[in-house]
């Protein structure tokens, strides 16, 4: 498991982290295959392949963005969110979380 001691900055304040994070190398590992897989379809779309096989690959890494995107938000809420409310900053938490959802999920 993963301690991350380093600073996230937002529009609104600074959020140090000093707790732990379990699924971040899983993140990573994930976002760097879906580079690749990226990459790949760069290079389909650049050769002329077909459109529709070109979409299929682009629906692929939309896919693997999304499970990305929820395995973060499980770290999230597993180690930031239960950190905050135990320091007693679940106000700008809770902030923070409905901003990134309205981002992720509804924007």
């Amino acid at each position: 498991m993963e301690k991350r001691k380093d600073i996230h900055m937002t529009e609104n304040h600074t959020h140090g982290h000093d707790h732990e994070h379990k699924h971040r190398k899983q993140i990573v590992n994930l976002l760097a295959r879906i580079e690749g897989h990226l990459r790949a379809t760069k290079e389909m779309t650049a050769a002329g392949r077909d459109c529709s096989e070109i979409l299929l690959q682009i629906a692929a890494v939309q896919k693997a963005l999304d499970g990305a995107a929820k395995l973060l938000l499980k770290d999230h809420l597993e180690g930031c969110v239960v950190y905050a409310i135990q320091k007693g900053n679940q106000e700008q938490v809770l902030a923070d979380l409905n901003t990134a959802l309205k981002t992720v999920f509804i924007e």
